[in-house]
């Protein structure tokens, strides 16, 4: 196809993959978030005893990398590239495209933008522990494509001979989101035919939980195991970190049709911004995020009115969710109170780079089985937290429009809109 025309393409989304804390598939993830199970329990992956202010995280569990992709390709491979390439084959499979179905695509015209907030930081200490305990001599010599963000969309476009344009978008918890909405306007306006497209992380590690921990940013109520993510309760005390992938096969409408795809949903409006304000909390008033709401409902050409779903950034922490509650009611007003809108971290976690396209994923799997994931643990209202945050069951309902929202460190802001294929 010419990219000659710069007429607007519609985008939509044909292939879902993930490996998450509440299942390694699609399928059993999303079992899991309507169920309302968490993915949250104690910390398995180093030693936190003593004094170590955190103990809970929301792990992969069960997850063999070389099971899927070889020990040779394995044991070269960061947990966090491992998760998204996992993610990606998951998603190819579902789409039908890729190495497994020849002829299914065009290389030059297939990208591949998967991001991470934090990279490979597992490789980085480990070799940073050897370094300093065995010399220079010891050090891995695959450490740095192993740390580098970077080289995770690299392996993808490796893995299955995709040619077009790959970038690892880096916007910490806002990662997912900004690599949807990136590669929904490369499909936008002619640069691509198909984009796979998501975020991953994995760094539940010594080193980045006492970072995060130091900043006050995580949960202390590790007594309260699964219950300690409490997004938009009075009690909420911090995020619980959490790991995993989410990939989306998103191609122009043309492409999936032409090739008899099947359809989830069709991406119709994005948003980014930044705050410019601070280096981890919004503004008052989440100024930044409301206009990312705003562009992306402009774009999308959808009113308030219409949005059936919202999956909330819904951190847990005491400032971000009073923030977004008072972002909601600005750029929705009245409507806000009658707008459902959950927060699917108190079940996986925050995935940080991996976060918005997890989300995202579970906004398309809603539309499609017409239900809302709850938000769990909630028990004590807030009156500065007064929406319907969908509380611990979840919720039937007919979902034609979603929005999807992100906020990262840096004041950086992302908002996806969804909605049913329509003709």
């Amino acid at each position: 196809m010419s990219t000659n025309s710069r007429d607007p393409r519609r985008v939509v989304i044909t292939g879902l993959g993930t490996v998450s804390p509440v299942g390694n598939t699609v399928a059993e993830a999303w079992k899991n978030v309507v169920a309302g199970k968490s993915g949250i329990g104690p910390i398995t992956t180093f030693d936190v005893t003593g004094d170590y202010p955190v103990k809970i995280a929301a792990e992969v569990k069960g997850f063999d990398a070389a099971k899927f992709l070889g020990d040779k390709v394995a044991k070269h491979l960061d947990r966090s590239c491992q998760f998204a390439m996992v993610a990606a084959d998951e998603a190819l499979a579902d789409a039908k495209l890729g190495r497994e179905f020849p002829g299914s695509f065009v290389p030059e015209r297939v990208g591949v933008m998967v991001g991470s907030g934090i990279g490979g930081i597992q490789s980085l200490e480990k070799n940073g522990e050897i370094y300093f305990h065995k010399g220079h001599r010891r050090v891995s010599p695959f450490m740095i494509p192993m740390l580098i963000a970077n080289l995770v969309p690299g392996q993808i476009t490796i893995r299955h001979g995709f040619k077009g344009a790959s970038f690892a978008h880096v916007s910490a918890c806002a990662t997912g989101n900004h690599s949807i909405g990136e590669a929904f306007r490369t499909l936008r306006w002619g640069y691509a035919d198909v984009v796979v497209a998501g975020g991953t992380e994995a760094a539940i590690t010594r080193l980045t939980v006492a970072g995060f921990a130091n900043c006050r940013a995580l949960s202390t109520s590790n007594e309260l195991g699964a219950g300690a993510c409490r997004p938009f309760d009075k009690e909420r005390d911090g995020f619980i970190i959490g790991e995993g992938s989410a990939c989306l096969v998103l191609e122009t409408l043309e492409h999936a049709r032409n090739r008899g795809a099947r359809i989830y949903a069709e991406l119709l409006g994005y948003g980014a911004t930044s705050d410019a304000f601070h280096i981890t909390a919004p503004t008052e008033g989440g100024e930044g995020i409301v206009r990312a709401m705003k562009l992306a409902l402009d774009e999308a050409e959808v009113r308030p009115e219409e949005l059936a779903y919202v999956n909330a950034h819904g951190t847990s922490t005491p400032y971000n969710d009073r923030t977004e509650t008072i972002a909601y009611k600005a750029a929705f007003g009245k409507t806000a109170y009658n707008i459902p809108i959950s927060s699917t971290k108190s079940m996986t976690g925050h995935l940080l780079g991996g976060a918005g396209a997890l989300e995202a994923m579970f906004c398309i799997k809603a539309m499609e089985d017409s239900i809302i994931p709850p938000t769990i643990n909630y028990k004590t209202p807030d009156p500065e937290c007064d929406l319907d945050y969908v509380p611990n069951e979840s919720r039937r309902s007919e979902l034609p429009v979603t929005l999807s929202n992100a906020m990262g460190f840096g004041g950086q802001n992302a908002t996806l809109i969804f909605r049913k294929l329509a003709a």
